[in-house]
């Protein structure tokens, strides 16, 4: 096209000519890469390589709802487990804002930087009960530890379901210590029924309190701090080193209130500073002098054996659990009983009686079947 500008009767004016429009579609299309599908072998092969590529995709079978996932992943699971139980498994809780995740950087740091451990940081973060969604954000407040090659962080969503997620938890763990992982971090949800899930889980217990909140009183009672093997008043820095002090003075009074805990150990309550990551050294001395005191009495080994049965006992209800409502015959009948309770004209509990019934009859016409 030949610009009016141009016309020799505008003489000192030229447009220049201008360049083609670039196609809107890619005119070099990469092929999309597959992702790798491995075998159960392979799998094992690359866990104990300690690929944390291999180890992520293990995960997340063990995570997924598909029937054929979970057969895969118990099954890498089963071949992993040999090469588990070769860790420090360490819970740690606290109320919302009481700098789980900033102290776990901290402590992550220090362990990989001054005792040479490998760290696997298993985080359950809360579902949305409207969205079912999960922020998993936990990763982004733990900058320094996100970056170290020596540390593998993994947030895993609750989705309701408090029970599945701690016993997917435990099977990480498993897969995590077949990578060559020998401490790791269990973070819970938040103070409340979590703890007691991971509690079953866990070598040491730490409990991250605050000062300063008004809440002090709160340590007396009982649940919590029963079940803490360590407790850590944070952010004890700056203009609240006092009341962090005074904060822990009051909870070692409070264990006195309590028996002694089964393993023989009297819990200890030290200050520190996340932020400032200071008294850092001393609370992992604590828990080196704990696990040195629970395998010498004994304890440490009749704990893990404990919580291997009860999680066996778990698997088994969990198990029940979700063949009793995803067995066709009783997803059929359950609303009609739920409107027949609704109406008043059958109790809760005769409801509940027939439903269980038709469920184990069931069952058992399919075990005939079978035969």
């Amino acid at each position: 096209m030949i610009h009016p500008e141009n016309d020799p009767q505008y003489k000192g004016l030229a447009v220049n000519q201008g360049i083609a429009p670039p196609p809107a579609i890619n005119p070099y299309p990469r092929e999309k890469r597959k992702r790798l599908v491995y075998t159960p072998s392979e799998y094992v092969e690359g866990i104990l390589k300690g690929s944390i590529t291999v180890l992520s995709q293990a995960v997340t079978l063990v995570e997924s709802q598909k029937y054929e996932h979970q057969q895969l992943a118990q099954e890498i699971i089963e071949k992993c487990l040999p090469y588990s139980g070769n860790s420090v498994r360490i819970g740690i809780t606290g109320v919302p804002g009481a700098g789980k995740s900033t102290s776990i950087d901290a402590f992550g740091m220090y362990l990989i930087k001054d005792c040479r451990k490998k760290l696997a940081v298993l985080a359950i973060d809360p579902s949305s009960e409207r969205s079912k969604g999960s922020i998993l954000g936990d990763k982004t407040r733990m900058e320094d530890l996100s970056r170290e090659q020596n540390a593998f962080i993994r947030p895993s969503p609750s989705a309701g379901s408090l029970g599945g997620v701690a016993r997917k938890t435990r099977e990480t763990i498993i897969l995590c210590e077949a990578a060559g992982f020998d401490t790791i971090f269990v973070e819970t949800v938040g103070v409340g029924q979590s703890e007691t899930a991971v509690h079953s889980m866990v070598d040491f217990f730490l409990l991250i309190q605050l000062a300063g909140t008004g809440d002090e009183l709160q340590g007396i009672k009982r649940g919590i701090m029963e079940m803490a093997d360590g407790i850590i008043v944070n952010k004890a820095d700056g203009s609240n080193i006092e009341k962090a002090g005074l904060a822990a003075s009051q909870f070692r009074n409070a264990l006195h209130l309590f028996p002694m805990p089964q393993s023989g150990w009297n819990p200890k309550v030290l200050t520190y500073s996340g932020y400032c990551r200071t008294g850092i050294k001393e609370i992992w001395d604590m828990v080196f002098e704990y696990m040195d005191f629970v395998k010498s009495n004994g304890y440490f080994q009749f704990k893990r054996n404990d919580q291997s049965r009860y999680w066996m006992y778990e698997t088994i209800n969990e198990y029940l659990k979700s063949n009793f409502y995803n067995n066709p015959a009783v997803e059929k009948e359950l609303k009609i009983k739920e409107l027949q309770v609704l109406n008043s004209r059958v109790s809760s509990f005769v409801a509940a009686k027939e439903m269980i019934e038709l469920w184990s009859g069931s069952f058992q016409n399919d075990a005939e079947a079978r035969v």
